[in-house]
Protein backbone atom coordinates (compact mmCIF):
# COMPACT_ATOMS: atom_id res chain seq x y z
CA UNK A 1 0.00 0.00 0.00
CA UNK A 2 3.06 2.41 0.93
CA UNK A 3 4.52 2.22 -2.42
CA UNK A 4 1.20 2.64 -4.24
CA UNK A 5 0.34 5.75 -2.49
CA UNK A 6 4.41 6.88 -3.64
CA UNK A 7 3.42 6.51 -7.28
CA UNK A 8 0.82 8.34 -7.06
CA UNK A 9 2.14 11.14 -5.31
CA UNK A 10 4.92 10.56 -8.39
CA UNK A 11 2.55 11.02 -10.96
CA UNK A 12 0.79 13.51 -9.42
CA UNK A 13 4.04 16.10 -8.87
CA UNK A 14 5.17 15.10 -12.65
CA UNK A 15 1.33 15.90 -14.11
CA UNK A 16 1.73 19.50 -12.41
CA UNK A 17 4.33 21.26 -14.91
CA UNK A 18 2.75 19.92 -17.92
CA UNK A 19 -0.86 21.20 -17.02
CA UNK A 20 1.17 24.83 -16.00
CA UNK A 21 2.78 24.39 -19.53
CA UNK A 22 -0.88 23.96 -21.32
CA UNK A 23 -2.85 26.24 -19.01
CA UNK A 24 0.04 29.16 -19.97
CA UNK A 25 0.07 28.30 -23.55
CA UNK A 26 -3.68 28.49 -23.52
CA UNK A 27 -3.61 31.72 -21.70
CA UNK A 28 -1.21 33.05 -24.25
CA UNK A 29 -2.86 32.11 -27.25
CA UNK A 30 -6.26 33.49 -26.61
CA UNK A 31 -4.76 36.89 -25.20
CA UNK A 32 -6.66 39.79 -26.31
CA UNK A 33 -4.31 41.44 -29.36
CA UNK A 34 -2.37 38.55 -30.11
CA UNK A 35 -3.44 37.80 -33.23
CA UNK A 36 -2.16 40.73 -35.12
CA UNK A 37 -3.27 41.48 -39.08
CA UNK A 38 -1.17 44.18 -40.98
CA UNK A 39 -4.04 45.04 -42.94
CA UNK A 40 -5.24 47.14 -39.56
CA UNK A 41 -2.05 48.01 -38.90
CA UNK A 42 -2.37 46.75 -34.95
CA UNK A 43 -4.91 44.91 -33.44
CA UNK A 44 -7.89 43.27 -34.97
CA UNK A 45 -10.02 45.54 -32.11
CA UNK A 46 -8.46 49.00 -33.60
CA UNK A 47 -9.50 50.80 -36.12
CA UNK A 48 -8.22 50.73 -39.93
CA UNK A 49 -5.59 53.90 -40.53
CA UNK A 50 -6.83 56.32 -43.30
CA UNK A 51 -4.37 56.99 -46.35
CA UNK A 52 -5.20 60.30 -47.49
CA UNK A 53 -5.07 59.90 -51.22
CA UNK A 54 -3.02 63.47 -51.42
CA UNK A 55 -0.26 62.70 -48.56
CA UNK A 56 2.86 60.30 -48.14
CA UNK A 57 0.75 56.82 -47.34
CA UNK A 58 1.85 55.01 -44.25
CA UNK A 59 5.07 53.05 -44.30
CA UNK A 60 3.82 50.01 -42.43
CA UNK A 61 0.96 49.70 -44.91
CA UNK A 62 3.00 49.68 -47.87
CA UNK A 63 5.72 47.72 -46.24
CA UNK A 64 3.17 44.84 -45.29
CA UNK A 65 2.17 44.44 -49.01
CA UNK A 66 -1.51 45.86 -48.22
CA UNK A 67 -2.77 43.77 -45.56
CA UNK A 68 -0.59 40.19 -46.05
CA UNK A 69 0.01 37.83 -43.13
CA UNK A 70 3.26 37.23 -43.44
CA UNK A 71 4.19 38.91 -40.22
CA UNK A 72 1.89 36.47 -37.82
CA UNK A 73 4.95 33.43 -36.75
CA UNK A 74 3.83 29.73 -36.85
CA UNK A 75 4.21 29.39 -33.05
CA UNK A 76 1.80 32.48 -31.46
CA UNK A 77 -1.48 31.53 -34.45
CA UNK A 78 -4.31 29.95 -33.50
CA UNK A 79 -5.81 27.29 -34.90
CA UNK A 80 -8.81 28.13 -37.72
CA UNK A 81 -11.31 27.04 -35.06
CA UNK A 82 -10.65 29.10 -32.35
CA UNK A 83 -10.67 32.44 -34.41
CA UNK A 84 -13.17 32.41 -37.62
CA UNK A 85 -12.60 34.09 -40.91
CA UNK A 86 -13.56 38.10 -40.21
CA UNK A 87 -15.37 40.01 -42.42
CA UNK A 88 -13.05 42.94 -44.45
CA UNK A 89 -13.03 46.29 -42.17
CA UNK A 90 -14.72 49.02 -43.94
CA UNK A 91 -12.39 51.69 -45.63
CA UNK A 92 -12.96 55.22 -43.97
CA UNK A 93 -12.88 58.11 -46.37
CA UNK A 94 -11.34 61.56 -45.70
CA UNK A 95 -13.67 64.16 -45.98
CA UNK A 96 -11.11 66.28 -47.23
CA UNK A 97 -10.83 63.70 -50.41
CA UNK A 98 -14.63 63.68 -50.42
CA UNK A 99 -14.45 68.06 -51.12
CA UNK A 100 -11.85 67.57 -53.44
CA UNK A 101 -14.00 65.07 -55.46
CA UNK A 102 -17.08 67.35 -55.51
CA UNK A 103 -15.12 70.14 -56.95
CA UNK A 104 -13.71 67.80 -59.18
CA UNK A 105 -17.24 66.69 -60.36
CA UNK A 106 -18.39 70.09 -60.33
CA UNK A 107 -15.53 71.18 -62.85
CA UNK A 108 -15.93 68.49 -65.47
CA UNK A 109 -19.09 69.28 -65.38
CA UNK A 110 -18.92 72.97 -65.78
CA UNK A 111 -16.39 73.04 -68.32
CA UNK A 112 -18.06 69.82 -70.68
CA UNK A 113 -20.42 72.42 -71.28
CA UNK A 114 -18.26 75.08 -72.43
CA UNK A 115 -16.05 72.46 -74.82
CA UNK A 116 -19.25 71.33 -76.25
CA UNK A 117 -20.48 74.60 -77.27
CA UNK A 118 -17.10 75.97 -78.85
CA UNK A 119 -16.59 72.49 -80.45
CA UNK A 120 -20.13 72.28 -81.93
CA UNK A 121 -20.49 75.90 -83.28
CA UNK A 122 -18.66 76.61 -86.36
CA UNK A 123 -18.89 79.91 -85.85
CA UNK A 124 -16.59 80.21 -82.33
CA UNK A 125 -13.13 79.47 -83.96
CA UNK A 126 -11.51 83.01 -83.82
CA UNK A 127 -8.47 82.78 -81.64
CA UNK A 128 -9.94 84.57 -78.63
CA UNK A 129 -12.26 80.98 -78.56
CA UNK A 130 -10.06 78.91 -79.26
CA UNK A 131 -8.13 79.99 -76.33
CA UNK A 132 -10.76 79.69 -74.26
CA UNK A 133 -11.90 76.36 -75.26
CA UNK A 134 -7.87 75.53 -74.21
CA UNK A 135 -8.53 76.99 -70.93
CA UNK A 136 -12.21 74.82 -70.48
CA UNK A 137 -10.53 71.75 -72.16
CA UNK A 138 -7.85 71.81 -69.61
CA UNK A 139 -10.01 72.26 -66.46
CA UNK A 140 -12.35 69.52 -67.72
CA UNK A 141 -9.17 67.26 -67.68
CA UNK A 142 -8.36 68.56 -64.10
CA UNK A 143 -11.75 67.85 -63.30
CA UNK A 144 -11.67 64.40 -64.38
CA UNK A 145 -8.82 63.82 -62.70
CA UNK A 146 -9.53 64.58 -59.53
CA UNK A 147 -12.08 62.22 -59.59
CA UNK A 148 -10.21 59.62 -60.73
CA UNK A 149 -7.68 60.20 -58.21
CA UNK A 150 -10.31 59.91 -55.37
CA UNK A 151 -11.77 56.41 -57.17
CA UNK A 152 -8.15 54.70 -57.46
CA UNK A 153 -7.09 55.99 -54.15
CA UNK A 154 -9.83 54.48 -52.08
CA UNK A 155 -10.81 51.31 -54.34
CA UNK A 156 -7.47 50.08 -56.18
CA UNK A 157 -5.15 51.31 -53.97
CA UNK A 158 -2.37 51.02 -56.43
CA UNK A 159 0.55 53.43 -56.87
CA UNK A 160 0.73 53.15 -60.56
CA UNK A 161 -2.38 54.28 -61.08
CA UNK A 162 -2.07 57.02 -58.40
CA UNK A 163 0.49 57.95 -60.48
CA UNK A 164 -1.41 58.24 -63.51
CA UNK A 165 -4.30 60.33 -62.01
CA UNK A 166 -1.22 62.64 -60.75
CA UNK A 167 0.28 63.22 -63.63
CA UNK A 168 -2.89 64.21 -65.16
CA UNK A 169 -3.85 66.30 -63.28
CA UNK A 170 -0.57 67.93 -62.74
CA UNK A 171 -0.66 68.30 -66.68
CA UNK A 172 -4.14 69.81 -66.38
CA UNK A 173 -3.83 72.57 -64.51
CA UNK A 174 -0.65 73.52 -66.12
CA UNK A 175 -1.98 73.72 -68.82
CA UNK A 176 -5.33 75.71 -67.45
CA UNK A 177 -2.75 78.28 -66.18
CA UNK A 178 -0.58 78.81 -69.09
CA UNK A 179 -4.22 78.89 -70.84
CA UNK A 180 -4.82 81.79 -68.81
CA UNK A 181 -1.49 83.46 -69.46
CA UNK A 182 -1.96 82.45 -73.44
CA UNK A 183 -5.56 84.56 -72.55
CA UNK A 184 -3.50 87.33 -71.56
CA UNK A 185 -1.33 87.72 -73.66
CA UNK A 186 -4.19 87.48 -76.73
CA UNK A 187 -5.94 90.68 -74.96
CA UNK A 188 -2.90 92.48 -75.27
CA UNK A 189 -2.40 91.72 -78.75
CA UNK A 190 -5.94 92.77 -79.58
CA UNK A 191 -5.82 96.40 -78.07
CA UNK A 192 -1.76 96.90 -78.80
CA UNK A 193 -2.38 95.68 -82.50
CA UNK A 194 -6.06 96.48 -82.98
CA UNK A 195 -5.88 97.26 -86.77
CA UNK A 196 -4.12 93.91 -87.86
CA UNK A 197 -5.19 91.79 -84.77
CA UNK A 198 -7.75 90.41 -86.96
CA UNK A 199 -5.08 88.73 -89.18
CA UNK A 200 -3.87 85.26 -90.19
CA UNK A 201 -0.47 86.18 -88.82
CA UNK A 202 -2.55 86.13 -85.63
CA UNK A 203 -4.12 82.59 -86.11
CA UNK A 204 -0.64 81.15 -86.31
CA UNK A 205 0.59 82.64 -83.61
CA UNK A 206 -2.61 81.51 -81.42
CA UNK A 207 -1.89 77.55 -83.01
CA UNK A 208 1.65 78.13 -81.37
CA UNK A 209 0.66 79.31 -78.29
CA UNK A 210 -1.43 76.39 -78.26
CA UNK A 211 1.24 73.61 -79.06
CA UNK A 212 3.48 75.14 -76.66
CA UNK A 213 1.38 75.35 -73.75
CA UNK A 214 -0.01 71.91 -73.97
CA UNK A 215 3.52 70.17 -74.79
CA UNK A 216 5.21 71.99 -71.47
CA UNK A 217 1.95 70.66 -69.37
CA UNK A 218 2.54 67.11 -71.27
CA UNK A 219 6.04 67.09 -69.78
CA UNK A 220 5.37 68.23 -66.48
CA UNK A 221 2.87 65.91 -66.17
CA UNK A 222 4.52 63.04 -67.00
CA UNK A 223 7.38 63.68 -64.85
CA UNK A 224 6.00 61.80 -61.87
CA UNK A 225 5.30 58.68 -64.04
CA UNK A 226 8.55 58.51 -65.64
CA UNK A 227 10.54 57.85 -61.90
CA UNK A 228 10.62 61.97 -60.68
CA UNK A 229 8.35 60.86 -57.47
CA UNK A 230 8.88 59.74 -54.25
CA UNK A 231 7.66 56.38 -54.03
CA UNK A 232 11.80 55.18 -53.31
CA UNK A 233 12.83 57.64 -50.88
CA UNK A 234 10.00 59.37 -48.70
CA UNK A 235 12.29 61.63 -47.82
CA UNK A 236 12.02 63.37 -50.80
CA UNK A 237 8.32 63.85 -50.11
CA UNK A 238 6.32 67.20 -50.77
CA UNK A 239 3.05 67.91 -49.61
CA UNK A 240 1.53 65.89 -52.21
CA UNK A 241 2.04 62.73 -52.70
CA UNK A 242 4.24 61.26 -54.61
CA UNK A 243 5.60 64.55 -56.34
CA UNK A 244 8.46 65.12 -55.02
CA UNK A 245 9.73 68.55 -53.41
CA UNK A 246 12.06 69.77 -56.34
CA UNK A 247 9.48 69.04 -58.85
CA UNK A 248 6.76 70.88 -56.52
CA UNK A 249 9.18 73.85 -56.43
CA UNK A 250 9.96 73.92 -59.90
CA UNK A 251 6.03 73.89 -60.37
CA UNK A 252 5.74 76.59 -57.45
CA UNK A 253 8.18 79.13 -59.28
CA UNK A 254 7.01 78.62 -62.42
CA UNK A 255 3.66 79.64 -61.24
CA UNK A 256 5.18 83.03 -59.52
CA UNK A 257 6.82 83.77 -63.10
CA UNK A 258 3.87 83.77 -64.80
CA UNK A 259 1.56 85.23 -62.03
CA UNK A 260 4.17 88.45 -62.59
CA UNK A 261 4.15 87.87 -66.64
CA UNK A 262 -0.19 88.28 -66.56
CA UNK A 263 0.50 91.35 -63.61
CA UNK A 264 2.57 93.06 -66.05
CA UNK A 265 0.49 92.19 -69.16
CA UNK A 266 -2.68 93.62 -66.90
CA UNK A 267 -1.25 96.67 -66.20
CA UNK A 268 -0.42 97.77 -69.61
CA UNK A 269 -4.19 96.43 -70.74
CA UNK A 270 -5.33 98.87 -68.25
CA UNK A 271 -2.88 101.82 -69.70
CA UNK A 272 -4.10 101.25 -73.66
CA UNK A 273 -7.90 101.32 -72.33
CA UNK A 274 -7.68 104.35 -70.20
CA UNK A 275 -5.77 105.88 -72.88
CA UNK A 276 -7.76 104.75 -75.59
CA UNK A 277 -11.05 105.89 -73.49
CA UNK A 278 -9.23 109.45 -72.52
CA UNK A 279 -8.66 110.31 -76.11
CA UNK A 280 -12.71 109.58 -76.79
CA UNK A 281 -13.57 112.01 -73.93
CA UNK A 282 -11.50 114.46 -75.45
CA UNK A 283 -13.33 114.24 -78.47
CA UNK A 284 -16.46 114.85 -76.76
CA UNK A 285 -14.99 117.41 -74.75
CA UNK A 286 -16.26 116.40 -71.11
CA UNK A 287 -14.49 113.31 -69.72
CA UNK A 288 -16.41 111.77 -66.08
CA UNK A 289 -19.65 111.94 -67.45
CA UNK A 290 -19.17 110.09 -71.04
CA UNK A 291 -20.80 106.83 -70.73
CA UNK A 292 -17.96 104.87 -72.57
CA UNK A 293 -15.38 106.62 -69.48
CA UNK A 294 -17.63 104.66 -66.79
CA UNK A 295 -17.48 101.45 -69.05
CA UNK A 296 -13.72 101.78 -69.53
CA UNK A 297 -13.53 101.65 -65.70
CA UNK A 298 -15.57 99.26 -65.19
CA UNK A 299 -12.85 97.00 -67.73
CA UNK A 300 -10.11 98.11 -65.21
CA UNK A 301 -12.56 96.94 -62.34
CA UNK A 302 -12.89 93.22 -64.00
CA UNK A 303 -9.11 93.19 -65.08
CA UNK A 304 -8.61 93.48 -61.01
CA UNK A 305 -11.50 91.11 -60.41
CA UNK A 306 -9.78 88.60 -62.90
CA UNK A 307 -6.31 89.47 -61.57
CA UNK A 308 -7.26 88.92 -57.72
CA UNK A 309 -9.13 85.76 -58.10
CA UNK A 310 -6.68 84.08 -59.99
CA UNK A 311 -3.76 85.09 -57.15
CA UNK A 312 -6.40 84.15 -54.24
CA UNK A 313 -6.82 80.64 -55.27
CA UNK A 314 -3.58 79.75 -56.19
CA UNK A 315 -1.11 82.01 -54.07
CA UNK A 316 -1.42 80.15 -50.67
CA UNK A 317 -1.09 76.71 -52.16
CA UNK A 318 2.15 78.13 -54.24
CA UNK A 319 3.65 79.61 -51.07
CA UNK A 320 3.03 76.85 -48.91
CA UNK A 321 4.07 73.92 -51.28
CA UNK A 322 7.29 76.05 -51.07
CA UNK A 323 8.04 76.34 -47.17
CA UNK A 324 6.34 72.85 -46.66
CA UNK A 325 7.15 69.07 -46.63
CA UNK A 326 5.29 66.15 -45.94
CA UNK A 327 5.97 66.36 -42.32
CA UNK A 328 4.01 69.56 -42.16
CA UNK A 329 -0.23 68.67 -40.78
CA UNK A 330 -1.99 66.86 -43.82
CA UNK A 331 -5.03 69.76 -42.95
CA UNK A 332 -2.76 72.72 -44.09
CA UNK A 333 -2.37 70.80 -47.25
CA UNK A 334 -6.06 70.40 -48.17
CA UNK A 335 -6.72 74.07 -46.88
CA UNK A 336 -4.39 75.41 -49.49
CA UNK A 337 -5.54 72.78 -52.25
CA UNK A 338 -9.10 72.85 -52.05
CA UNK A 339 -8.91 76.55 -52.67
CA UNK A 340 -6.42 76.66 -55.67
CA UNK A 341 -9.24 73.82 -57.85
CA UNK A 342 -11.82 76.48 -57.68
CA UNK A 343 -9.95 78.81 -59.76
CA UNK A 344 -11.45 76.03 -62.01
CA UNK A 345 -14.97 76.49 -61.04
CA UNK A 346 -14.84 80.13 -61.82
CA UNK A 347 -13.04 80.53 -65.16
CA UNK A 348 -15.94 79.47 -67.21
CA UNK A 349 -17.72 82.53 -65.33
CA UNK A 350 -15.04 84.60 -66.12
CA UNK A 351 -13.94 83.80 -69.65
CA UNK A 352 -17.06 81.73 -70.67
CA UNK A 353 -20.41 82.67 -69.72
CA UNK A 354 -19.67 86.48 -69.91
CA UNK A 355 -18.79 86.20 -73.72
CA UNK A 356 -21.76 87.43 -75.40
CA UNK A 357 -21.57 85.09 -78.79
CA UNK A 358 -20.88 82.00 -76.20
CA UNK A 359 -24.29 82.85 -74.34
CA UNK A 360 -26.18 83.15 -77.70
CA UNK A 361 -24.67 79.43 -78.14
CA UNK A 362 -25.65 78.82 -74.90
CA UNK A 363 -28.97 79.54 -75.09
CA UNK A 364 -29.29 77.78 -78.50
CA UNK A 365 -27.80 74.70 -77.09
CA UNK A 366 -30.75 75.07 -73.92
CA UNK A 367 -33.68 76.14 -75.33
CA UNK A 368 -33.24 76.77 -78.89
CA UNK A 369 -33.80 80.51 -78.87
CA UNK A 370 -31.80 83.63 -78.31
CA UNK A 371 -33.06 86.11 -75.47
CA UNK A 372 -33.57 89.92 -76.65
CA UNK A 373 -31.49 91.12 -74.15
CA UNK A 374 -28.38 88.94 -75.31
CA UNK A 375 -29.05 89.37 -78.79
CA UNK A 376 -28.80 93.47 -79.03
CA UNK A 377 -26.62 93.57 -76.28
CA UNK A 378 -23.28 95.97 -77.55
CA UNK A 379 -19.91 94.71 -76.45
CA UNK A 380 -18.43 97.04 -74.18
CA UNK A 381 -14.68 97.87 -72.55
CA UNK A 382 -15.89 95.57 -69.41
CA UNK A 383 -15.91 92.60 -71.62
CA UNK A 384 -12.08 92.58 -71.74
Amino acid sequence: MQVLHVMESVLQVLSVPSLREHEASGHEANAPGHYCSSETGGTMSEEVSVVPGWLTPDPLWVSSGGGSMDNITAGTSPPAAVLPPQPPPDVLVNPWDIVLCTSGTLIACENALVVLVIWQNPALRAPMFLLIGSLALADLLAGVGLVLHFAFAYLLRSDSAQLLTVGLVVASFSASVFSLLAITIDRYLSLYYALTYNSERTAAFTYAMLVLLWGVSLCLGVLPVTGVNCLSQEATCSVVWPLTKNNVAVLSVSFLLLFGLMLQLYVQICKIVMRHAHQIALQHHFLAATPHYVTTRKGVSTLAIILGTFAACWMPFTVYSLVADYTYPPLYTYATLVPATYNSVINPVIYAFRNQEIQKALWMVCCGCVPASVAQRARTPSDV
